[in-house]
């Protein structure tokens, strides 16, 4: 593992704007973006999201104008437009990606960088940025006087909770130095929530965000720790903080379950959630196994799914989406080819919730290395990041897959109280007539063709959106959950 570590370290990159096509059963796979470094910024380090004018988010790792990453948009055909590099004092390295919040604004996490000297290059931060690129730091970690009793190095995605508080994790520090949870209000407020390593089995060092789920609580995971020392676990949080661990990896021989679960969890339309391991698995193909999926209950049913070996992909260290079709899609980070040194340059796949799993693609170098995740966009087409290749051969790129997977609508925010006012992302608005939540008509303004405001209608339940549109009917992907 120490060469694929060192095929790692040569992905990270510098070229612009480039678009190629490959057709293959069905499948168009297109490179929209080809970053350049200077001052496009290099290296992708997590998905893109959607924004409510129909063009797609992300930031960089690196490059820029002074070398610290960027913030960018671009457009569903590629055109690519910077809006913000960074600055050693904003933080950099922002493992997360990006969250829309009902305002328009974009909030986000470093996870160096920043106000702090307890870290070697800064312990992170926690920001705010217009759609027009300005960016307004809400906290520094390790810059109190409690030192970093607050955390240090934040990781993965913010999350929007049902209270309109924002919730995520650090990966170290804290009261026992093993990451915490924390809350944070829209104006900066942070509260520790919890402390990794409080109790014996705790889990520590979580290496993604949380998911809300449908029962209000969080869901995590942790790559270190946990009953059995090393391997990692999942747990779940009540919004006030009072955690348990519902999993320890490498209960079986050989960590076959898998083991340092690193992307998000994702909640499936089953009411089970869905993750990845970068490490475990039955496969003798890597020292230490070549990564799992599995699937989890709420009560802490563990089933793996899927255990790579090699010629599918290696090492997958993001999370899985659930597409509309109803599987699942994700990519690892190597493996799949003899490109990149004869590690391969990783993949995109399909798996169903039964376990029935597909590569899509076996990514060659020219067209991305080392993938970063993947996003539905409403028009059903795939889009993702890699963090390194490219035509230049350095930098990263923003890709799409098209599935001929059915378009839909989605939300800025899950849920939502009767009365309150939320976001609908989509297509082709213009002149919509009817938009209802489960049945139940709701008010609404077309504010463009990519985005309706709408009200949450008296009397209505947690269940699909439905737009009437010119075109057609769109539902969405996920139930709205009204908080009652």
């Amino acid at each position: 593992m120490t060469s694929l570590n060192a095929w790692k370290m040569a992905g990270v990159v510098f070229v612009l704007l480039a678009t190629t096509a490959i057709a293959a059963q069905a499948q168009i796979f297109t490179t929209l973006v080809d970053f350049d470094g200077t001052p496009s910024g290099s290296g992708p380090l997590s998905p893109i999201i959607q924004g409510g004018d129909g063009n797609f988010y992300g930031t960089t790792g690196n490059g820029g104008v002074d070398g610290w990453g960027s913030v960018f948009k671009t457009s569903p055909q590629g055109t690519l437009t910077i809006l913000q590099s960074f600055t050693y004092n904003d933080g950099f390295l922002p493992f997360g990606a990006l969250l829309l919040d009902q305002d328009g604004n974009f909030h986000g996490t470093t996870n160096e960088g920043g106000f702090s000297n307890a870290c070697v290059f800064g312990c992170g931060t926690l920001f705010q940025m217009t759609p027009v690129g300005v960016l307004t730091t809400l906290h520094h970690f390790c810059s109190t006087s409690n030192f970093c009793s607050d955390g240090a190095l934040p990781v993965g995605q913010l999350v929007r909770g049902y209270d309109g508080n924002f919730y995520g994790v650090t990966h170290l520090d804290g009261a026992y130095l093993s990451g915490t949870v924390f809350r944070m209000t829209p104006k900066g407020a942070l509260t520790t929530l919890y402390n990794f390593g409080a109790r014996t089995g705790d889990g520590g060092s979580p290496n993604a965000g949380l998911v809300q789920a449908d029962d209000g609580d969080f869901y995590g995971t942790t790559g270190g720790g946990g009953a059995n020392r090393v391997g990692g676990t999942v747990f779940r949080m009540t919004p006030g903080g009072d955690l348990s661990t519902i999993y320890s990896f490498c209960a079986r021989s050989a960590c076959e379950d898998g083991e340092e679960p690193y992307g998000v969890l994702f909640q499936g339309s089953d009411g089970s959630f869905y993750g990845t391991t970068q490490f475990g698995g039955s496969s003798s193909a890597c020292d230490a196994g070549c990564g799992t999926i599995f699937k989890i209950t709420r009560d802490g049913t563990l089933t793996t799914l899927h255990s790579f070996e090699n010629t599918d992909g290696v090492f997958p260290q993001t999370g899985l989406i659930q597409a509309t079709d109803g599987n699942f899609y994700g990519g690892t980070t190597g493996g799949g080819g003899s490109g990149c040194a004869g590690f391969g340059c990783g993949t995109i796949f399909e798996i169903t919730p039964g376990g029935i799993f597909t590569t899509l693609h076996s990514f060659d170098g020219s067209d991305g290395e080392i993938f970063r995740g993947l996003i539905q966009a409403t028009s059903g087409i795939l889009l993702g990041t890699t963090e390194g290749g490219g035509i230049g051969g350095c930098c990263g790129t923003v890709f799409s897959l098209s599935t001929g997977l059915r378009p839909f609508v989605t939300f800025v925010q899950v849920a939502g109280k009767v009365g309150q006012t939320g976001g609908i992302l989509g297509q082709g608005f213009t002149g919509t007539t009817s938009v209802s939540l489960n049945g139940t008509p709701a008010n609404f303004t077309v504010v463009s063709d990519t985005f309706i405001s709408a009200t949450v209608p008296a009397g209505a339940s947690t269940g699909y959106v439905m737009v009437t549109t010119p075109s057609g009917v769109l539902t969405s992907n996920v139930p709205f959950h009204v908080i009652q």
